[in-house]
């Protein structure tokens, strides 16, 4: 991923946050026909390993559980707020017109090879977690134990568990910092104006940060 200096993110802490902010996320390894990508819910665990470690499942039918090349490292991209910043919003654009637009991002690339499980314990541990997680924010949360246990263990045998053991991490928010202040504070007036409250406060954020 190229990153310019002025987007350029590499506290783990705060490459932490943003994969736990994160939902969908797109997995690419290599096989032996070719790169292959599949999207799916991921968590992290932190403390496993050095710079944490990715879990989530795949389709047991899905060819990327079993092709993956244990060789080669994996992707996964993770991604944050992003959308499209209209030059109309710098102060810059009244001052001297010399503006273009730009799209602002966040997103996070994560490294390590791919590893694949079937163990029955050890697949209910990980979609109980994912559950949990994703349920908390409601008032009745759903959990896996609602369903009947034969139930889940039918539908636990047609999956295959996945981790990721982070061996590298990239950084990337590009949100305005390499602007004036002048045209950062526009930028985020002009997308509050428009309703984009949530890209508006990751540029307040990163011109903070």
């Amino acid at each position: 991923m190229y990153i310019p200096t002025h987007f350029n993110e590499n506290r783990v802490e705060i490459l932490h946050d943003l994969i736990r902010a994160s939902g969908l996320v797109t997995l690419v390894s290599m096989t032996a026909d070719g790169m292959i990508a599949s999207h799916a819910p991921l968590m992290l665990d932190a403390d496993a390993g050095p710079f944490g470690t990715l879990y989530g499942h795949l389709a047991k039918a899905n060819p990327h559980a079993c092709a993956a090349m244990a060789n080669v490292q994996t992707l996964a991209i993770l991604q944050g707020p992003d959308g499209y910043i209209t030059p109309s919003y710098y102060a810059a654009k009244k001052e001297h017109g010399k503006v273009v637009p730009t799209w602002n991002y966040t997103a996070v690339h994560v490294y390590g090879t791919l590893e694949v499980f079937d163990d029955p314990a050890r697949l209910l541990d990980v979609v109980t977690r994912l559950t949990e997680r994703h349920e908390a924010p409601r008032a009745k949360p759903w959990a896996v134990s609602d369903a009947p246990a034969d139930f889940v263990q039918g539908m636990l045998r047609g999956i295959v568990g996945i981790s990721l053991p982070i061996d590298r991490l990239e950084g990337k928010i590009k949100m305005s910092q390499n602007r004036p202040a002048a045209d950062i504070a526009g930028v985020v007036e002009g997308l509050r104006d428009e309703g984009r409250d949530v890209l508006a406060q990751a540029v307040q954020g990163a011109a903070g940060a």
